[in-house]
């Protein structure tokens, strides 16, 4: 199992689909589970949070509930494969399936924190735990050194705050890719 969580600041390329469907194609054989990021969705919600005094838990709730449309929006950037239930005893029955990260992180309990320091990079590292997957695939519209600790990662903005502490447990290869600038093997 390989979790890719598809980061939010691509949503606004247009060569997302293209280039997401040939990054998946490129894994096979192995089932896939893409968590779908933020983006724009997450950001409506901190500003919800600035202007109303939400308090985290409030906002962090909005935020992980806004995230089913993203869900669907990765289903059809990928053509359709199913969107997943979200807990690994639920069956699937396709290689590639799109996490549902609300309904993961109900039914995960209180694991990871209400609050801002956690988005869908600690929501893609959980997943990688509770999946026990053999790697975790951050993509991203930036380049991430490769052999860069992830708390420093953290500290420079490029995985939230909570990521290292979301990977306890986590046994496999972390990495992030700038799907942006990407080239698929042998291509």
């Amino acid at each position: 199992m390989i979790v890719v969580k598809v980061g939010g600041s691509l949503y606004d390329w247009p060569g997302l689909g293209p280039a997401l469907r040939v990054f998946v194609a490129a894994l096979a054989p192995a089932r896939v589970l893409l968590v779908p990021g933020g983006g724009d969705f997450a950001d409506a919600v901190r500003k919800l949070h600035a202007v109303h005094g939400l308090s985290e838990e409030q906002s962090h709730a909005i935020a992980l509930e806004s995230l089913w449309p993203t869900a669907r929006f990765i289903c059809c950037q990928v053509e359709a494969y199913e969107c997943l239930a979200p807990h690994p005893n639920i069956p699937s029955s396709g290689r590639v399936n799109v996490l549902d990260p609300h309904g993961f992180c109900y039914l995960d309990g209180q694991a990871l924190p209400h609050t801002w320091e956690v988005t869908t990079d600690s929501i893609a590292a959980r997943a990688a735990v509770v999946w026990k997957a053999d790697r975790l695939i951050l993509l991203k519209s930036i380049d991430v050194p490769p052999g860069t600790p992830w708390d420093e990662a953290a500290a420079r903005g490029w995985v939230d705050p909570y990521f290292t502490r979301a990977l306890a447990g986590f046994g496999g290869v972390v990495e992030a890719v700038n799907l942006r600038t990407w080239v698929s093997p042998g291509g």
